[in-house]
């Protein structure tokens, strides 16, 4: 399937005084290039891809998700390539290694290459790619090498393991092109150390090309910048430049009780509430499987993303959501440790014991599971999610920093999007220990933050309040659900899933799609089951519907946008929005 341009770059980027063809690209790159849709350069790639390609400039980029980075660094690296394969008397000619593009998770570095096979559709025999952080065995890998691949794609760990190990299949002695995406990212992953050891096997600085790409740019970046770079450009364009009228994305804060965070949750997708995929942001895996389980208990399907499954198994789930197969995906976000500071107030110690909490948890729970967490996964930052209607943050994440780049999932190319984010107050946390998450008790802070960070972008988070009378007849029902899940329970459908997705990710190794039967067996959204079924949880009784789709006149419920009604509700009336009722606030 073709990745459209519009796909990746929203409009509000693009570059309309100039084009593709200005910017004097080999034939080969141009047409693939139109093929996939793009046919105006958004403003960092205009400006980029000039200065790296006609003055040979390194390249310090900052610029907003969806602003076209990943080609603003693609396109200079395989012009440059193709040029030199053109001259039959340059030692080019012949195979090897003249970029390196390092990204910080798999997620990242397997988009990247499909983005590149992409770009060199008509020109994979010049300009040949490796990533070297996909699940593929070491031999496998290491005869992959010695073809010498023009670009190789890994993380900084993966490399420099490469270079440690593999001395004589790996050689960057003619690199040309160092690329470092999400710098921020990488930095925060704490492979500073890797990046220093890499850098001594580089060539000298005056033979290479270097690009720095981030979405936010702080004084950390200042070391890279005088390791890798020699005089750079430095390019920023600012979230700021994207107006309130400019953003298509709604966001939506409720405050609730730890419990009722299922219970909402519930509502709004058993009823259909929200119309089209929706991407659930969880804070540890535990969470993320009880919430599967629950939403089980009533017949509603979900898939999970965390770090503990396989890497194929991962890429798989984020490409079968993308083509819409799933509709629903709970993805534990558990790279959150980008520290940011408060300039208001010293929170950074209240800040760490939530987290040493929370880790020591997670810690436990995994030890007695005996699984390995990859730690270079990350979802919140670099995967592709395609056309995701909503973002719902069940567990409010830990930083401001995070939040922005959560609800970035979607309202993305200039499509609406919703982002609804739960918020248990001070006083409401810890009531349901089995409901509690440890990160819960600084949302109200965390909350504040966010407000504060989205208003200086003109954006602003609308809160708002569901109607408890048309919800509590759900509740009693959740209680019995919620029940049947208990820490048992979820602790072993943790471990089934494992087992079942290590199965698909051996199947997925032997091209599965030369095999369509088996494409039942490879799907992620299967029901886990806890020890206690109850099938007549999935059918909503009678009584509880509307008295219009009782009668069988209502259309079907459509998307709602969770507006907070401007006026209270007048007695024997009914609170409307734009000529259209509430289905929240009005059941009849």
């Amino acid at each position: 399937m073709t990745t459209k341009g519009s796909d990746l770059a929203s409009d509000a980027y693009l570059d309309d005084s100039t084009s593709f063809e200005a910017l004097q690209l080999d034939p080969r790159l141009l047409q693939a290039i139109h093929r996939n849709g793009y046919h105006h350069p958004t403003l960092i790639q205009s400006h980029a891809i000039p200065l790296a390609l006609q003055q040979k400039r390194d390249i310090i980029a900052k610029a907003a998700t969806g602003s076209g980075k990943t080609l603003a660094y693609l396109i200079p690296v395989i012009q440059t390539i193709l040029d030199c394969k053109k001259d039959e008397s340059s030692e080019l000619g012949s195979n090897k290694t003249l970029g390196i593009v390092l990204v910080p998770t798999k997620e990242l570095a397997s988009q990247v290459s499909t983005v590149l096979e992409q770009l060199t559709l008509y020109c994979s025999k010049d300009v040949k790619n490796l990533n070297a952080s996909s699940d593929m065995s070491h031999a496998v890998l290491s005869s992959l090498l010695l073809e010498s691949p023009e670009i190789i794609i890994a993380t900084p760990a993966k490399l420099l393991s490469l270079l440690e190990t593999n001395i004589n299949a790996i050689s960057l002695e003619n690199l040309k092109f160092l690329v470092i995406d999400e710098v921020d990212l990488v930095l925060s992953f704490g492979y500073q150390d890797d990046l220093t050891k890499i850098s001594e096997f580089l060539p000298l600085q005056k033979s290479l090309q270097t690009f720095l790409m981030s979405a936010t740019l702080n004084d950390d970046i200042q070391d890279l910048k005088k390791r890798f770079c020699r005089s750079p450009a430095i390019l920023k364009f600012n979230d700021d430049q994207i107006t309130k009228d400019d953003s298509k994305l709604l966001q939506y804060y409720v405050k609730t009780t730890e419990f009722d965070k299922f219970l909402l949750c519930y509502v709004i997708f058993k009823l259909g509430l929200i119309k089209g995929k929706s991407l659930i942001f969880v804070n540890n895996i535990d969470r993320g499987y009880r919430l599967k389980l629950v939403l089980e208990q009533f017949g509603i399907k979900s898939c999970i993303l965390n770090s503990e499954l396989p890497a194929n198994s991962r890429q798989h789930i984020v490409d079968q959501f993308n083509k819409n197969v799933y509709q629903l995906l709970i993805a534990t976000d558990d790279t959150e440790y980008i520290r940011e500071e408060d300039e208001e107030e010293k929170e950074s110690e209240v800040s760490e014991d939530s987290k040493e909490v929370d880790g020591k948890n997670n810690n436990k729970k995994i030890k007695r599971l005996q699984v390995k967490k990859d730690k270079e996964y990350g979802v919140s930052r670099g995967v592709d999610f395609k056309n995701v209607a909503c973002v719902l943050n069940f567990d409010l994440p830990t930083t401001a920093k995070s939040y922005v780049h959560r609800v970035g999932r979607t309202a993305r190319a200039g499509k609406s999007g919703t982002a609804i984010s739960f918020v248990v107050p001070l006083k409401e946390f810890g009531k349901h220990k089995p409901s509690m998450c440890p990160t819960a008790k600084r949302d109200e802070k965390i909350l504040t933050r966010i407000i504060k960070q989205q208003s200086k972008l003109g954006l602003e988070l609308q809160p708002y309040s569901f109607d408890n009378k048309q919800v509590e007849g759900f509740r009693y029902r959740l209680e019995d659900g919620f029940r049947a899940v208990t820490q048992v329970a979820v602790r072993e459908a943790r471990i089934k899933e494992l087992k079942q997705e290590l199965l698909a990710s051996d199947k997925l190794k032997r091209h599965f799609e030369e095999n369509p039967q088996e494409l039942q067996s490879l799907r992620h959204d299967k029901e886990l089951h806890p020890a206690r079924v109850q099938q007549h949880l999935k059918r909503v009784p009678e009584y509880l519907l509307p008295d219009s789709v009782k009668q069988g006149k209502s259309k079907k419920i459509g998307f709602v946008p969770f507006h907070k009604p401007k006026k209270a509700h007048k007695k024997g009336k009914v609170q409307k929005r734009n000529g259209k009722s509430d289905p929240l606030k009005n059941f009849k």
